[in-house]
């Protein structure tokens, strides 16, 4: 790590690697969870629906727990961090807003969605004249709409303004 990342480790590899790990087998015991329900075996007709999934989710969930094993004997040494303090503050600003975009989507709709997300990013980040800002996000968001709505007719997510606007 140099010394202009923030300093300090966030935290550790060792503890970055239990993580995933945990990540890794809560996420392969829910594929074979949902396996089982819709049927994991073998009919006369061939396989059921989670035949496949079910032993992805075994090898996924195997290979999770010789991770997590391994992460848990290595020996606690001094060594340099997985992430500094200061490069795990730049990803979250931008991983923070995406994720509440992605949510925004659901409510707002896409377009209105992207037109907040561009205008935060270059307003915040880029530090842009108010003018540029409305001009790009709203600019943007039309264009995608003729490309994608007007041009390919492909709908995407609307909101409560384009059906203000007589758009959905």
């Amino acid at each position: 790590m140099s010394e202009n990342d923030g300093g300090k480790p966030a935290f550790s590899v060792r503890t970055a690697e239990i993580a995933t790990a945990a990540f890794f087998l809560v996420l392969g015991a829910i594929v074979i969870f949902d396996s089982v329900r819709l049927g994991m075996g073998w009919k006369d007709d061939g396989p059921q629906a989670g035949y496949f999934p079910f032993y992805i989710g075994v090898i996924i969930c195997v290979s999770a727990l010789v991770n997590l094993v391994a992460a848990l004997a290595a020996a606690r040494k001094k060594s340099a961090g997985f992430v500094g303090v200061g490069q795990l503050k730049l990803v979250l600003s931008v991983l923070l807003p995406t994720a509440v975009y992605v949510v925004l989507i659901g409510w707002i709709g896409i377009y209105a969605a992207s037109t907040l997300f561009v205008a935060l990013f270059m307003r915040w980040l880029g530090k842009y004249p108010w003018w540029k800002v409305v001009a790009v996000s709203i600019g943007n968001s039309v264009v995608f709409f003729l490309i994608f709505e007007v041009w390919f007719k492909i709908p995407l997510p609307k909101g409560p303004l384009e059906a203000f606007l007589g758009l959905h």
